[in-house]
């Protein structure tokens, strides 16, 4: 019997070692699989990251482009808002020097029916000259500074004024 149980044991030790190759061969088989499945994800995951930064890339540069638009149309009505600025004032300045220069002078035209004792007025003579229309008075030169002041201090801000209203317009 005893061959007997030698070949019962042979025949379980074949089984058994069977059984751990089958174990063993399922074990990596299972392996390979998962780690095809985990590189798939894996790959999935890249292309969906790569698409997510490609995507952010593209508004990036959008908004950069944007934001450099801006820039220039700023730049440009900046320089816009300046020349304007400088033409005026260079208007006003000629206006003061014709005025400071008696070159010009300013005047006002009177009401009918008001009374021309104005001591601060000088009615206006000037030889050679009629006045067609309604009468009119000189204003001394000093009131002719200050108003052009006011009126120059008056465009400066329509100019600035305009600028800020065509920007808005265009954040719109």
């Amino acid at each position: 019997m005893k061959i007997d149980g030698v070949k019962w044991g042979g025949v379980l030790l074949i089984i058994l070692l069977l059984m751990a190759c089958s174990a063993w061969a399922a074990w990596t088989w299972q392996a390979n699989a998962y780690g095809q499945q985990l590189a798939a994800k894996e790959a999935v995951h890249q292309t969906e990251r790569t698409n997510l930064a490609n995507a952010n890339s593209a508004q990036i540069l959008v908004e950069q482009g944007k934001r450099i638009a801006l820039g220039q149309w700023l730049a440009a009505s900046d320089q816009a808002h300046y020349r304007a600025l400088i033409d005026e004032q260079t208007k006003q300045a000629r206006l003061r020097d014709r005025l400071a220069t008696a070159d010009l002078r300013l005047s006002v035209q009177l009401d009918a029916t008001a009374s021309i004792s104005c001591s601060g007025v000088q009615a206006t003579t000037s030889p050679g000259g009629l006045v067609h229309g309604a009468a009119r008075i000189q204003l001394d030169p000093a009131h002719a500074k200050r108003i052009i002041g006011i009126t120059s201090d008056g465009d400066q801000g329509l100019i600035a004024l305009q600028a800020c209203q065509s920007y808005v317009r265009l954040i719109k």
